[in-house]
Protein backbone atom coordinates (compact mmCIF):
# COMPACT_ATOMS: atom_id res chain seq x y z
CA UNK A 1 0.00 0.00 0.00
CA UNK A 2 3.01 2.61 0.39
CA UNK A 3 4.54 2.06 -3.07
CA UNK A 4 0.81 2.35 -3.72
CA UNK A 5 0.29 5.92 -1.99
CA UNK A 6 3.89 7.18 -3.02
CA UNK A 7 2.78 6.67 -7.13
CA UNK A 8 -0.75 9.05 -6.57
CA UNK A 9 1.11 11.91 -4.94
CA UNK A 10 3.96 11.74 -7.30
CA UNK A 11 4.70 12.37 -10.89
CA UNK A 12 7.57 11.86 -12.85
CA UNK A 13 8.98 13.47 -15.83
CA UNK A 14 11.12 11.40 -18.00
CA UNK A 15 14.99 13.31 -18.01
CA UNK A 16 15.90 11.47 -21.40
CA UNK A 17 19.84 9.88 -21.32
CA UNK A 18 22.31 11.88 -24.29
CA UNK A 19 22.70 8.71 -26.61
CA UNK A 20 26.60 8.64 -27.11
CA UNK A 21 28.40 10.20 -29.70
CA UNK A 22 29.87 8.31 -32.76
CA UNK A 23 33.06 9.54 -33.75
CA UNK A 24 36.04 9.10 -36.14
CA UNK A 25 39.90 7.97 -35.23
CA UNK A 26 40.60 11.69 -35.27
CA UNK A 27 37.64 12.72 -32.96
CA UNK A 28 35.21 13.63 -36.02
CA UNK A 29 32.03 13.57 -34.97
CA UNK A 30 29.97 11.24 -37.54
CA UNK A 31 26.82 10.81 -35.14
CA UNK A 32 25.88 13.49 -32.45
CA UNK A 33 22.92 14.00 -29.96
CA UNK A 34 20.90 17.61 -29.64
CA UNK A 35 18.83 18.32 -26.63
CA UNK A 36 15.53 19.36 -27.39
CA UNK A 37 12.25 19.71 -25.06
CA UNK A 38 8.91 18.03 -23.95
CA UNK A 39 5.92 20.12 -22.99
CA UNK A 40 3.92 18.65 -20.61
CA UNK A 41 0.75 20.37 -19.05
CA UNK A 42 -1.18 19.42 -15.78
CA UNK A 43 -4.93 21.05 -16.25
CA UNK A 44 -5.87 20.97 -12.91
CA UNK A 45 -2.79 23.18 -11.76
CA UNK A 46 -3.75 25.66 -14.78
CA UNK A 47 -5.06 29.05 -13.69
CA UNK A 48 -6.36 29.76 -17.30
CA UNK A 49 -6.67 27.58 -19.96
CA UNK A 50 -7.71 30.38 -22.29
CA UNK A 51 -4.66 32.85 -21.29
CA UNK A 52 -2.39 29.87 -21.93
CA UNK A 53 -3.14 28.48 -25.01
CA UNK A 54 -3.27 32.25 -26.27
CA UNK A 55 0.07 32.65 -25.02
CA UNK A 56 1.87 29.59 -26.32
CA UNK A 57 0.16 28.61 -29.57
CA UNK A 58 1.93 31.26 -31.33
CA UNK A 59 4.84 29.81 -30.30
CA UNK A 60 4.29 26.00 -31.10
CA UNK A 61 2.60 27.08 -33.98
CA UNK A 62 -0.35 25.51 -33.29
CA UNK A 63 -3.86 26.99 -33.52
CA UNK A 64 -5.84 28.12 -30.07
CA UNK A 65 -8.52 26.01 -31.21
CA UNK A 66 -6.81 22.56 -31.62
CA UNK A 67 -4.41 23.58 -28.23
CA UNK A 68 -7.52 24.44 -26.22
CA UNK A 69 -9.14 21.47 -27.11
CA UNK A 70 -6.51 19.41 -26.26
CA UNK A 71 -5.98 20.66 -22.67
CA UNK A 72 -9.40 22.15 -21.71
CA UNK A 73 -12.04 19.72 -19.91
CA UNK A 74 -9.70 16.99 -19.48
CA UNK A 75 -9.48 14.91 -15.98
CA UNK A 76 -6.46 13.46 -16.47
CA UNK A 77 -3.01 14.36 -14.52
CA UNK A 78 -1.01 15.15 -16.94
CA UNK A 79 -0.99 15.77 -20.72
CA UNK A 80 2.04 15.80 -23.60
CA UNK A 81 1.17 19.10 -25.88
CA UNK A 82 4.47 19.14 -27.57
CA UNK A 83 7.53 17.03 -28.32
CA UNK A 84 11.07 18.36 -29.75
CA UNK A 85 10.55 21.71 -28.92
CA UNK A 86 14.19 23.86 -29.50
CA UNK A 87 15.73 24.96 -26.44
CA UNK A 88 14.94 28.75 -28.15
CA UNK A 89 11.31 27.85 -27.90
CA UNK A 90 11.79 26.30 -24.78
CA UNK A 91 12.96 29.20 -22.70
CA UNK A 92 10.49 31.65 -24.21
CA UNK A 93 8.12 29.62 -22.94
CA UNK A 94 9.49 28.88 -19.41
CA UNK A 95 10.01 32.85 -18.75
CA UNK A 96 6.36 33.19 -19.18
CA UNK A 97 5.88 31.91 -16.10
CA UNK A 98 2.36 30.20 -17.00
CA UNK A 99 1.33 28.00 -13.71
CA UNK A 100 0.85 23.93 -14.52
CA UNK A 101 3.36 23.86 -17.48
CA UNK A 102 6.61 21.64 -17.29
CA UNK A 103 9.23 20.41 -19.43
CA UNK A 104 11.57 17.30 -19.68
CA UNK A 105 14.65 17.27 -21.57
CA UNK A 106 14.68 14.86 -25.45
CA UNK A 107 17.03 14.50 -27.47
CA UNK A 108 17.41 14.06 -31.59
CA UNK A 109 19.91 11.94 -32.91
CA UNK A 110 21.73 13.44 -36.34
CA UNK A 111 24.66 12.92 -38.46
CA UNK A 112 26.67 15.80 -39.49
CA UNK A 113 27.45 14.65 -42.90
CA UNK A 114 24.23 12.87 -44.24
CA UNK A 115 25.13 10.49 -46.40
CA UNK A 116 28.35 9.40 -45.24
CA UNK A 117 29.63 5.76 -43.82
CA UNK A 118 25.68 5.33 -44.14
CA UNK A 119 25.83 1.29 -43.86
CA UNK A 120 27.59 1.27 -41.18
CA UNK A 121 26.83 3.59 -38.67
CA UNK A 122 23.31 2.82 -39.56
CA UNK A 123 20.42 4.81 -37.62
CA UNK A 124 17.81 5.69 -34.48
CA UNK A 125 13.59 4.97 -33.94
CA UNK A 126 12.28 7.86 -33.17
CA UNK A 127 12.77 7.24 -29.82
CA UNK A 128 16.50 7.02 -29.70
CA UNK A 129 17.11 3.44 -30.12
CA UNK A 130 19.29 1.62 -32.73
CA UNK A 131 17.76 -0.11 -35.31
CA UNK A 132 20.65 -0.23 -37.90
CA UNK A 133 24.29 -0.54 -38.50
CA UNK A 134 26.20 0.43 -35.30
CA UNK A 135 23.56 2.36 -33.38
CA UNK A 136 22.12 -0.89 -33.61
CA UNK A 137 25.30 -3.74 -32.46
CA UNK A 138 26.46 -0.68 -30.00
CA UNK A 139 22.88 0.20 -28.74
CA UNK A 140 23.65 -1.11 -25.02
CA UNK A 141 26.63 1.71 -25.41
CA UNK A 142 25.36 4.58 -26.79
CA UNK A 143 21.96 4.36 -25.11
CA UNK A 144 22.28 5.78 -21.57
CA UNK A 145 19.80 4.93 -18.55
CA UNK A 146 17.16 7.82 -18.46
CA UNK A 147 16.47 9.81 -15.24
CA UNK A 148 12.91 11.54 -13.72
CA UNK A 149 12.42 14.17 -12.74
CA UNK A 150 9.62 13.43 -9.52
CA UNK A 151 7.47 16.63 -8.13
CA UNK A 152 4.91 16.05 -5.04
CA UNK A 153 1.10 16.70 -6.38
CA UNK A 154 -2.02 16.33 -4.36
CA UNK A 155 -4.68 13.71 -6.42
CA UNK A 156 -5.76 16.04 -8.85
CA UNK A 157 -2.32 16.72 -10.17
CA UNK A 158 -1.81 20.25 -8.24
CA UNK A 159 2.13 20.28 -7.52
CA UNK A 160 2.37 20.50 -3.88
CA UNK A 161 4.04 24.48 -2.27
CA UNK A 162 7.68 23.88 -0.89
CA UNK A 163 11.24 21.97 -1.51
CA UNK A 164 8.92 18.93 -2.89
CA UNK A 165 10.74 18.19 -6.04
CA UNK A 166 13.69 15.26 -6.31
CA UNK A 167 15.57 13.83 -10.03
CA UNK A 168 17.02 10.75 -10.34
CA UNK A 169 19.69 12.24 -13.24
CA UNK A 170 20.39 10.19 -16.15
CA UNK A 171 23.35 8.23 -17.01
CA UNK A 172 24.58 9.45 -20.75
CA UNK A 173 25.64 7.07 -22.69
CA UNK A 174 29.04 6.17 -23.97
CA UNK A 175 31.03 7.44 -26.79
CA UNK A 176 32.62 5.02 -29.52
CA UNK A 177 35.20 5.73 -31.67
CA UNK A 178 35.62 4.25 -34.77
CA UNK A 179 39.25 3.16 -36.86
CA UNK A 180 37.87 4.55 -39.41
CA UNK A 181 39.33 8.35 -41.05
CA UNK A 182 37.00 9.96 -42.09
CA UNK A 183 39.19 11.28 -44.51
CA UNK A 184 39.99 8.21 -46.34
CA UNK A 185 36.56 7.48 -46.03
CA UNK A 186 35.08 10.59 -47.73
CA UNK A 187 37.65 9.10 -50.49
CA UNK A 188 36.40 5.94 -51.01
CA UNK A 189 32.57 7.39 -51.07
CA UNK A 190 33.52 9.66 -53.43
CA UNK A 191 35.24 6.95 -55.08
CA UNK A 192 32.75 4.53 -55.77
CA UNK A 193 29.74 7.09 -56.57
CA UNK A 194 31.94 8.27 -59.53
CA UNK A 195 32.48 4.74 -60.54
CA UNK A 196 28.67 3.95 -60.16
CA UNK A 197 28.32 7.47 -62.47
CA UNK A 198 30.96 6.79 -65.12
CA UNK A 199 30.45 2.94 -66.30
CA UNK A 200 26.12 3.35 -64.85
CA UNK A 201 26.34 0.24 -62.45
CA UNK A 202 24.43 -0.87 -59.93
CA UNK A 203 26.14 -0.56 -57.08
CA UNK A 204 29.92 -0.65 -55.62
CA UNK A 205 31.62 -0.58 -52.57
CA UNK A 206 35.33 0.04 -50.83
CA UNK A 207 36.79 -0.91 -48.12
CA UNK A 208 40.58 0.19 -46.50
CA UNK A 209 42.43 -1.64 -44.32
CA UNK A 210 45.18 -1.42 -42.27
CA UNK A 211 46.91 -4.86 -43.58
CA UNK A 212 49.33 -5.02 -40.33
CA UNK A 213 46.19 -4.90 -37.77
CA UNK A 214 43.28 -5.61 -39.28
CA UNK A 215 41.91 -1.58 -38.16
CA UNK A 216 39.07 -0.46 -41.08
CA UNK A 217 40.02 2.49 -42.24
CA UNK A 218 37.10 2.89 -44.44
CA UNK A 219 34.14 0.91 -45.26
CA UNK A 220 31.91 2.73 -47.79
CA UNK A 221 28.80 1.24 -49.99
CA UNK A 222 26.79 2.86 -52.68
CA UNK A 223 23.80 3.74 -53.23
CA UNK A 224 23.43 5.21 -49.49
CA UNK A 225 20.77 7.63 -47.72
CA UNK A 226 20.90 10.73 -45.88
CA UNK A 227 20.67 9.21 -41.97
CA UNK A 228 19.06 12.26 -41.05
CA UNK A 229 15.60 11.08 -43.64
CA UNK A 230 15.66 7.11 -43.89
CA UNK A 231 12.70 6.39 -46.47
CA UNK A 232 10.59 4.90 -44.28
CA UNK A 233 8.32 4.92 -46.43
CA UNK A 234 9.41 2.91 -48.83
CA UNK A 235 10.79 -0.87 -46.76
CA UNK A 236 12.32 -1.94 -49.94
CA UNK A 237 14.60 0.57 -50.83
CA UNK A 238 15.56 1.41 -47.11
CA UNK A 239 16.47 -2.33 -46.71
CA UNK A 240 18.40 -2.81 -49.69
CA UNK A 241 20.42 0.53 -49.26
CA UNK A 242 21.18 0.49 -45.94
CA UNK A 243 22.85 -3.31 -46.73
CA UNK A 244 26.70 -3.24 -45.87
CA UNK A 245 27.49 -5.64 -48.86
CA UNK A 246 31.12 -5.50 -47.91
CA UNK A 247 30.13 -7.78 -44.49
CA UNK A 248 27.07 -9.31 -45.84
CA UNK A 249 27.18 -10.58 -49.43
CA UNK A 250 29.15 -13.16 -51.30
CA UNK A 251 29.99 -12.90 -54.78
CA UNK A 252 32.37 -15.31 -57.05
CA UNK A 253 35.77 -12.64 -56.70
CA UNK A 254 37.46 -14.00 -60.28
CA UNK A 255 41.21 -13.00 -60.73
CA UNK A 256 41.62 -11.43 -57.07
CA UNK A 257 40.93 -14.55 -55.87
CA UNK A 258 44.57 -15.76 -57.70
CA UNK A 259 46.29 -13.71 -54.82
CA UNK A 260 45.43 -16.67 -52.39
CA UNK A 261 46.41 -19.22 -54.84
CA UNK A 262 49.54 -17.90 -55.31
CA UNK A 263 50.40 -17.62 -51.76
CA UNK A 264 49.38 -21.65 -51.09
CA UNK A 265 51.39 -22.68 -54.30
CA UNK A 266 54.40 -21.42 -53.35
CA UNK A 267 53.99 -22.30 -49.55
CA UNK A 268 53.59 -25.74 -50.47
CA UNK A 269 56.77 -25.64 -52.85
CA UNK A 270 55.02 -26.41 -56.25
CA UNK A 271 55.84 -23.25 -57.75
CA UNK A 272 59.07 -20.90 -57.68
CA UNK A 273 59.60 -17.42 -59.55
CA UNK A 274 61.30 -18.72 -62.43
CA UNK A 275 59.08 -21.65 -63.02
CA UNK A 276 57.58 -21.95 -66.40
CA UNK A 277 54.35 -23.03 -68.01
CA UNK A 278 52.73 -22.92 -71.81
CA UNK A 279 49.30 -21.45 -72.50
CA UNK A 280 47.80 -22.57 -75.40
CA UNK A 281 44.44 -20.60 -74.38
CA UNK A 282 43.14 -23.37 -72.56
CA UNK A 283 43.10 -26.46 -70.30
CA UNK A 284 41.53 -30.03 -70.70
CA UNK A 285 40.34 -30.93 -67.19
CA UNK A 286 38.35 -34.34 -66.74
CA UNK A 287 37.24 -33.94 -70.50
CA UNK A 288 35.86 -29.95 -70.52
CA UNK A 289 37.64 -27.07 -71.78
CA UNK A 290 38.39 -24.73 -69.98
CA UNK A 291 39.38 -21.32 -71.41
CA UNK A 292 42.06 -18.79 -70.16
CA UNK A 293 40.79 -15.34 -70.54
CA UNK A 294 43.22 -14.51 -73.60
CA UNK A 295 41.62 -17.52 -75.50
CA UNK A 296 44.81 -17.28 -77.96
CA UNK A 297 47.00 -17.73 -74.79
CA UNK A 298 49.71 -16.57 -73.64
CA UNK A 299 52.48 -18.61 -75.11
CA UNK A 300 55.19 -20.03 -73.08
CA UNK A 301 55.65 -17.55 -69.59
CA UNK A 302 57.34 -17.89 -66.72
CA UNK A 303 55.44 -17.99 -63.04
CA UNK A 304 56.12 -14.14 -62.66
CA UNK A 305 54.61 -13.52 -65.96
CA UNK A 306 51.91 -15.67 -65.52
CA UNK A 307 50.76 -13.51 -62.30
CA UNK A 308 51.42 -10.40 -64.46
CA UNK A 309 49.62 -11.73 -67.26
CA UNK A 310 46.49 -12.58 -65.04
CA UNK A 311 46.71 -16.21 -67.20
CA UNK A 312 44.15 -18.77 -65.97
CA UNK A 313 45.90 -21.63 -67.07
CA UNK A 314 48.80 -20.90 -64.72
CA UNK A 315 46.37 -21.09 -62.28
CA UNK A 316 44.61 -24.01 -63.08
CA UNK A 317 48.16 -26.13 -62.92
CA UNK A 318 48.81 -24.76 -59.57
CA UNK A 319 45.44 -25.83 -57.79
CA UNK A 320 45.74 -29.26 -59.39
CA UNK A 321 49.32 -29.75 -57.88
CA UNK A 322 48.34 -28.47 -54.62
CA UNK A 323 45.17 -31.27 -54.80
CA UNK A 324 41.58 -30.54 -53.68
CA UNK A 325 42.34 -31.37 -49.47
CA UNK A 326 45.77 -29.21 -49.20
CA UNK A 327 43.42 -26.82 -50.60
CA UNK A 328 40.63 -26.89 -48.73
CA UNK A 329 42.75 -26.90 -45.54
CA UNK A 330 44.20 -23.80 -46.40
CA UNK A 331 40.54 -22.12 -47.67
CA UNK A 332 39.61 -23.01 -43.72
CA UNK A 333 43.21 -21.94 -42.52
CA UNK A 334 42.32 -18.48 -44.55
CA UNK A 335 38.92 -17.91 -42.92
CA UNK A 336 36.86 -18.50 -46.12
CA UNK A 337 34.81 -21.12 -44.47
CA UNK A 338 33.85 -18.94 -41.40
CA UNK A 339 33.20 -15.45 -40.14
CA UNK A 340 35.64 -12.64 -39.68
CA UNK A 341 34.52 -11.94 -36.77
CA UNK A 342 34.27 -8.19 -37.50
CA UNK A 343 32.33 -6.73 -35.05
CA UNK A 344 29.38 -5.51 -37.41
CA UNK A 345 26.11 -7.02 -37.31
CA UNK A 346 24.90 -9.53 -40.37
CA UNK A 347 27.91 -10.59 -41.80
CA UNK A 348 28.04 -13.51 -44.27
CA UNK A 349 30.57 -16.01 -44.89
CA UNK A 350 31.71 -17.78 -47.96
CA UNK A 351 30.21 -20.65 -49.71
CA UNK A 352 32.63 -24.08 -50.60
CA UNK A 353 31.22 -26.71 -52.12
CA UNK A 354 31.63 -30.01 -50.01
CA UNK A 355 35.18 -31.05 -50.22
CA UNK A 356 34.19 -34.20 -50.94
CA UNK A 357 32.40 -33.51 -53.62
CA UNK A 358 34.85 -31.37 -55.42
CA UNK A 359 35.73 -32.60 -58.75
CA UNK A 360 39.54 -31.05 -60.62
CA UNK A 361 37.58 -29.42 -62.97
CA UNK A 362 35.75 -27.58 -59.92
CA UNK A 363 39.27 -27.03 -58.31
CA UNK A 364 40.90 -25.98 -61.61
CA UNK A 365 38.16 -23.52 -61.61
CA UNK A 366 38.50 -22.07 -57.59
CA UNK A 367 42.63 -21.42 -58.72
CA UNK A 368 41.40 -18.71 -60.46
CA UNK A 369 38.59 -17.33 -58.30
CA UNK A 370 35.28 -18.95 -60.43
CA UNK A 371 33.23 -21.73 -58.36
CA UNK A 372 33.60 -20.07 -55.34
CA UNK A 373 32.07 -17.53 -53.39
CA UNK A 374 33.27 -15.06 -50.82
CA UNK A 375 32.48 -11.71 -48.83
CA UNK A 376 34.60 -9.21 -49.96
CA UNK A 377 35.90 -8.28 -46.20
CA UNK A 378 36.99 -12.23 -45.91
CA UNK A 379 38.98 -11.68 -49.09
CA UNK A 380 40.27 -8.97 -48.18
CA UNK A 381 41.61 -10.33 -44.87
CA UNK A 382 42.87 -13.30 -46.24
CA UNK A 383 44.87 -11.17 -49.34
CA UNK A 384 46.55 -8.53 -46.16
CA UNK A 385 47.42 -12.41 -44.53
CA UNK A 386 49.61 -13.69 -48.29
CA UNK A 387 51.31 -10.17 -47.87
CA UNK A 388 52.25 -9.32 -44.42
CA UNK A 389 54.10 -11.68 -43.62
CA UNK A 390 51.79 -14.26 -43.59
CA UNK A 391 49.03 -13.05 -40.36
CA UNK A 392 45.62 -13.70 -40.71
CA UNK A 393 44.44 -10.88 -38.79
CA UNK A 394 40.85 -10.08 -37.35
CA UNK A 395 39.42 -7.12 -39.01
CA UNK A 396 37.66 -4.76 -36.46
CA UNK A 397 35.46 -1.52 -36.54
CA UNK A 398 35.25 -0.50 -33.23
CA UNK A 399 38.62 1.35 -31.41
CA UNK A 400 37.47 2.47 -28.20
CA UNK A 401 34.41 3.05 -25.89
CA UNK A 402 34.58 6.01 -23.72
CA UNK A 403 32.26 7.07 -20.85
CA UNK A 404 30.52 10.38 -20.04
CA UNK A 405 33.97 11.05 -17.67
CA UNK A 406 36.17 10.32 -20.06
CA UNK A 407 37.04 7.07 -18.83
CA UNK A 408 38.38 4.60 -21.53
CA UNK A 409 35.82 1.34 -20.58
CA UNK A 410 36.93 -0.93 -23.91
CA UNK A 411 40.15 -0.11 -25.88
CA UNK A 412 40.65 -2.53 -29.01
CA UNK A 413 43.46 -4.98 -29.36
CA UNK A 414 44.94 -5.71 -33.39
CA UNK A 415 44.32 -10.13 -32.99
CA UNK A 416 46.09 -12.14 -35.10
CA UNK A 417 44.40 -15.90 -35.49
CA UNK A 418 47.01 -17.20 -36.77
CA UNK A 419 50.25 -18.00 -39.49
CA UNK A 420 48.61 -18.47 -42.91
CA UNK A 421 51.85 -18.78 -44.91
CA UNK A 422 55.70 -18.47 -44.28
CA UNK A 423 57.01 -14.71 -44.12
CA UNK A 424 59.14 -15.72 -46.65
CA UNK A 425 56.22 -16.55 -49.08
CA UNK A 426 54.63 -13.57 -48.24
CA UNK A 427 57.65 -11.26 -49.38
CA UNK A 428 57.16 -13.41 -52.88
CA UNK A 429 53.61 -12.79 -53.11
CA UNK A 430 54.25 -9.15 -53.04
CA UNK A 431 57.10 -9.10 -55.03
CA UNK A 432 55.03 -10.71 -57.96
CA UNK A 433 51.65 -8.92 -56.87
CA UNK A 434 53.84 -5.41 -57.90
CA UNK A 435 54.52 -6.66 -61.31
CA UNK A 436 50.70 -6.01 -61.53
CA UNK A 437 51.07 -2.54 -61.27
CA UNK A 438 53.82 -1.41 -62.44
CA UNK A 439 54.13 -3.66 -65.48
CA UNK A 440 50.38 -5.41 -66.10
CA UNK A 441 46.74 -5.24 -65.78
CA UNK A 442 47.13 -3.23 -62.64
CA UNK A 443 48.46 -0.32 -64.21
CA UNK A 444 46.12 2.52 -63.82
CA UNK A 445 46.62 1.80 -59.80
CA UNK A 446 50.14 2.67 -60.37
CA UNK A 447 51.17 6.26 -58.23
CA UNK A 448 54.90 7.23 -59.46
CA UNK A 449 57.62 6.47 -56.68
CA UNK A 450 55.26 4.32 -54.49
CA UNK A 451 55.37 0.76 -54.55
CA UNK A 452 51.96 -0.90 -54.91
CA UNK A 453 50.93 -4.33 -55.32
CA UNK A 454 47.57 -5.59 -56.50
CA UNK A 455 45.41 -7.85 -58.39
CA UNK A 456 42.63 -7.06 -60.51
CA UNK A 457 39.15 -9.39 -60.85
CA UNK A 458 36.48 -9.51 -63.19
CA UNK A 459 33.73 -12.03 -63.00
CA UNK A 460 31.09 -13.18 -64.09
CA UNK A 461 27.85 -12.47 -62.16
CA UNK A 462 25.31 -15.89 -61.70
CA UNK A 463 21.57 -15.41 -61.36
CA UNK A 464 18.75 -17.97 -61.11
CA UNK A 465 21.73 -20.87 -61.54
CA UNK A 466 23.00 -19.33 -64.55
CA UNK A 467 25.58 -17.34 -66.27
CA UNK A 468 23.68 -13.60 -66.80
CA UNK A 469 25.34 -12.44 -69.71
CA UNK A 470 26.89 -8.81 -70.02
CA UNK A 471 26.14 -9.01 -65.95
CA UNK A 472 30.17 -8.99 -64.30
CA UNK A 473 31.71 -7.45 -60.76
CA UNK A 474 34.72 -5.49 -61.72
CA UNK A 475 37.20 -5.20 -59.28
CA UNK A 476 40.96 -4.38 -57.90
CA UNK A 477 42.84 -5.54 -54.69
CA UNK A 478 45.52 -3.38 -53.97
CA UNK A 479 48.26 -2.71 -51.48
CA UNK A 480 50.90 -0.37 -50.47
CA UNK A 481 53.88 -0.18 -49.44
CA UNK A 482 54.64 -3.30 -51.10
CA UNK A 483 57.33 -3.98 -48.69
CA UNK A 484 55.52 -3.42 -45.48
CA UNK A 485 51.67 -3.03 -46.24
CA UNK A 486 50.01 -0.62 -43.83
CA UNK A 487 47.16 0.38 -46.39
CA UNK A 488 44.48 -2.70 -48.47
CA UNK A 489 42.15 -1.50 -51.04
CA UNK A 490 39.40 -3.45 -52.25
CA UNK A 491 37.28 -2.33 -54.35
CA UNK A 492 34.08 -3.49 -56.50
CA UNK A 493 31.84 -2.22 -58.47
CA UNK A 494 28.34 -4.63 -59.59
CA UNK A 495 27.58 -4.44 -62.85
CA UNK A 496 29.22 -1.80 -65.17
CA UNK A 497 27.02 -0.98 -67.79
CA UNK A 498 28.76 1.78 -69.92
CA UNK A 499 30.51 -0.62 -71.92
CA UNK A 500 33.33 -1.44 -70.66
CA UNK A 501 33.90 -4.07 -67.37
CA UNK A 502 37.59 -5.13 -66.87
CA UNK A 503 38.32 -4.35 -62.81
CA UNK A 504 41.70 -2.69 -64.80
CA UNK A 505 39.39 -0.36 -66.49
CA UNK A 506 36.91 0.02 -63.92
CA UNK A 507 37.97 -0.32 -60.74
CA UNK A 508 41.57 0.50 -61.02
CA UNK A 509 41.55 3.79 -61.36
CA UNK A 510 40.04 4.68 -58.28
CA UNK A 511 42.00 2.62 -56.39
CA UNK A 512 45.34 4.80 -58.08
CA UNK A 513 43.48 7.70 -56.80
CA UNK A 514 43.07 6.99 -53.46
CA UNK A 515 46.34 5.60 -52.50
CA UNK A 516 47.38 9.09 -54.29
CA UNK A 517 45.30 10.91 -52.12
CA UNK A 518 46.43 8.81 -48.98
CA UNK A 519 49.93 9.24 -50.16
CA UNK A 520 50.22 13.02 -50.19
CA UNK A 521 47.78 13.78 -46.88
CA UNK A 522 49.36 11.49 -44.31
CA UNK A 523 53.08 12.63 -45.86
CA UNK A 524 53.80 8.91 -46.69
CA UNK A 525 57.48 9.09 -48.48
CA UNK A 526 58.36 8.28 -51.78
CA UNK A 527 60.95 5.29 -52.78
CA UNK A 528 63.33 7.01 -55.52
CA UNK A 529 64.29 3.86 -56.26
CA UNK A 530 61.04 3.34 -58.14
CA UNK A 531 60.62 6.93 -59.58
CA UNK A 532 59.85 6.20 -63.24
CA UNK A 533 60.96 9.62 -65.32
CA UNK A 534 58.68 7.74 -68.35
CA UNK A 535 55.58 8.38 -66.14
CA UNK A 536 55.42 11.93 -67.14
CA UNK A 537 56.07 11.30 -71.04
CA UNK A 538 53.37 11.29 -72.58
CA UNK A 539 52.57 10.59 -76.08
CA UNK A 540 49.09 10.35 -78.69
CA UNK A 541 46.93 7.52 -78.79
CA UNK A 542 47.32 5.31 -82.06
CA UNK A 543 44.04 4.92 -84.04
CA UNK A 544 43.34 1.18 -84.07
CA UNK A 545 39.38 1.04 -85.32
CA UNK A 546 39.39 -0.87 -88.32
CA UNK A 547 42.01 -2.44 -88.26
CA UNK A 548 42.95 -6.25 -87.33
CA UNK A 549 43.34 -7.47 -84.03
CA UNK A 550 46.63 -8.66 -84.90
CA UNK A 551 47.95 -5.26 -86.41
CA UNK A 552 46.15 -3.59 -83.24
CA UNK A 553 48.21 -5.34 -80.67
CA UNK A 554 51.53 -5.05 -82.69
CA UNK A 555 50.78 -1.22 -82.37
CA UNK A 556 50.03 -1.27 -78.51
CA UNK A 557 53.25 -3.32 -77.80
CA UNK A 558 55.14 -1.24 -79.69
CA UNK A 559 53.76 1.98 -77.40
CA UNK A 560 54.45 -0.19 -73.97
CA UNK A 561 50.75 -0.60 -73.48
CA UNK A 562 48.49 -3.51 -71.76
CA UNK A 563 45.58 -3.92 -73.36
CA UNK A 564 42.54 -5.60 -72.51
CA UNK A 565 40.35 -6.97 -75.98
CA UNK A 566 36.90 -8.53 -76.57
CA UNK A 567 36.74 -10.35 -79.29
CA UNK A 568 40.11 -10.95 -82.17
CA UNK A 569 38.32 -9.72 -85.79
CA UNK A 570 38.51 -6.01 -86.78
CA UNK A 571 38.68 -3.07 -84.14
CA UNK A 572 35.21 -1.49 -84.08
CA UNK A 573 35.99 0.43 -80.59
CA UNK A 574 39.22 1.74 -78.70
CA UNK A 575 39.81 3.22 -75.46
CA UNK A 576 41.48 5.73 -74.90
CA UNK A 577 40.13 7.10 -77.93
CA UNK A 578 42.60 7.80 -81.21
CA UNK A 579 44.57 10.93 -80.13
CA UNK A 580 43.98 11.29 -76.86
CA UNK A 581 47.85 12.14 -74.65
CA UNK A 582 48.58 9.22 -72.89
CA UNK A 583 51.68 8.03 -71.23
CA UNK A 584 52.54 3.72 -70.67
CA UNK A 585 51.06 3.67 -67.51
CA UNK A 586 47.50 3.61 -69.73
CA UNK A 587 45.38 0.05 -69.81
CA UNK A 588 43.73 0.43 -73.41
CA UNK A 589 40.36 -1.54 -74.63
CA UNK A 590 39.86 -2.57 -78.28
CA UNK A 591 35.96 -4.18 -79.04
CA UNK A 592 36.60 -6.58 -81.70
CA UNK A 593 34.21 -8.14 -84.15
Amino acid sequence: MQVRAVSQWTRDLPLKASRGAIKDRNGVVLADTSTLYTLYVRPRAVKSVEDLCRRISPILDVSYEKLYKKIAGKVVSEITVAKKITKDKMLEIYEMDISGIYFSEDTLRYYPYGNFLTQVLGYTNVDGEGQEGLESFMNKYLAGVDGELLTQTDLTGIELSGDQVSFVPAIDGFDLSLTVDSYIQRLCEDAIYDAISEHNAVSASCIVMNAQTGAILAMANAPGFDLNSPPRQDVGLLYENMKNRTVTDVYEPGSTFKILTTAIALNEGKVSENSTFYDPGYRIVDGQRIKCWKTTGHGSQTFGEGVMNSCNSVFMDLALSVGVEKMYDYYQSFGLTTKTGIDLRGEGKGILLPESSVKNVDLARMGFGHAIAVTPIQLLTAACACVNGGKLMTPYICDKIVDSSGKIVFKAIPEMKRRVVSEETSKVVAKLLESVVSEGSGKHAYVDGYRIGGKTGTAQKYKNGTIAQGAYVSSFLGFAPVDNPQYAILLTVNEPRGGVYYGSLVAAPYVGQIFSNIFQKFNVEKDQSVMDESYYEYFEMPDLVGKSYAEASVLLRKCGLVFECDGTGVVERQLPVAGSMINKYVVAYIKCA
